[in-house]
């Protein structure tokens, strides 16, 4: 099953001070990973690829004190927010604006090193789902954008109404799992010709219509508007150089932690960290993927679809051709 988005549609938080605070997810689990950082690599960064509102960062940085970390998102606002939160740490915080694909040439060029963890917390965030103009939910009505990175050329729109039916259905299919793809791609077909499909919820309730189902725990258009998102920030393309990063970047000894959100993404990290396992002797911090126990889901539901998995890098390593 793909992304429950009902579920990370509500977004944990706490008041502080009359402040929403964002709760990330599968604390203990996180810093339970990143203990296993050699001592050797005291002094060393981590690299948090997706940084969004500093959570896991600030848990980070709070637990490793010989550590510096640089804070990474595609999201300007999210980086906004995040250099607030992190402010108390002065120098031992930087943040920069990248994609995950861009991780490498920054870490690189601004010799960020050693390296001693790697986080990637995938998908899309609280923020994003939480900003309606931004176009991410079908449960509150917004443009039809779901751009990360602003900058990008592509929105949601630009796909649902100027793919061609098959293309379309593809999409669906590949980037959402969704069973019901060609029914829900007629569908939209079929609608755009009336009008332009430019706001989430009449493409939402075109979804629902298609498929004949409303309510639900499930929104009928959850897996349908995860494709389109995953489509528009070219989500698997990203992760693939993302952990081309990992593997190139991380130091003997370091620690790679990876939160996905569902099958498609915990299948690429899965694979990657199994191929590390048997060619490089990465060392997996668990077989299974750790996920929050029933405490931490009712405390916070973005944490009900959450897995991580993790490895560390071997300090004798011996880099496979």
């Amino acid at each position: 099953m793909g992304i429950s988005v009902v579920e990370r549609e509500s977004m944990a938080e706490a008041e502080s001070g009359g402040e929403r605070v964002h709760i990330p997810v599968l604390p203990s689990a996180v810093l339970a990973a990143f203990a296993r950082i050699a001592p050797e690599l005291d002094g060393g960064w981590i690299v948090d690829g997706t940084v969004g509102m500093g959570g896991h960062a600030e848990l980070l940085l709070e637990a490793r004190p010989s550590l510096r970390l640089v804070g990474c998102d595609q999201d300007p606002a999210a980086l906004e927010l995040a250099g607030a939160r992190l402010a108390r740490f002065g120098g031992r915080v930087e943040l920069r604006r990248a994609r995950l694909s861009e991780l490498r040439e920054l870490v690189e060029r601004e010799g960020f090193a050693p390296v001693a963890g790697i986080l990637v917390d995938l998908g899309v965030s609280s923020l994003q789902l939480d900003t309606k103009s931004r176009g991410f939910s079908f449960q509150q009505d917004g443009p039809l954008d779901m751009r990360m990175d602003p900058t990008r050329a592509t929105t949601a729109a630009d796909l649902v109404n100027g793919l061609d039916e098959e293309s379309l259905a593809d999409l669906i299919h590949a980037e959402g799992e969704e069973p019901r793809a060609r029914r829900i791609a007629k569908a939209i077909v079929e609608g755009r010709r009336r009008a332009p499909f430019l706001r989430t919820l009449a493409l939402a309730d075109c979804v629902a219509q298609a498929t004949g189902r409303v309510g639900g725990k499930i929104h009928p258009a959850t897996l349908t508007f995860q494709a389109l998102r995953r489509a528009v920030n070219a989500e698997h393309a990203e992760l693939e150089l993302a952990l081309e990063c990992v593997r190139a970047t991380l130091a003997p000894g370091g620690v790679f932690v990876a939160i996905s959100f569902h099958s498609l993404e915990d299948g690429v990290v899965k694979r990657f960290l199994a191929a590390r396992a048997k060619q490089d002797g990465w060392e997996l911090h668990s077989k299974k993927p750790v996920e929050a126990d029933h405490h931490e889901r009712r405390a916070n539901p973005r944490a009900r679809s959450a897995r991580l998995r993790a490895a560390r890098r071997p300090l004798a390593l011996e880099v496979s051709s």
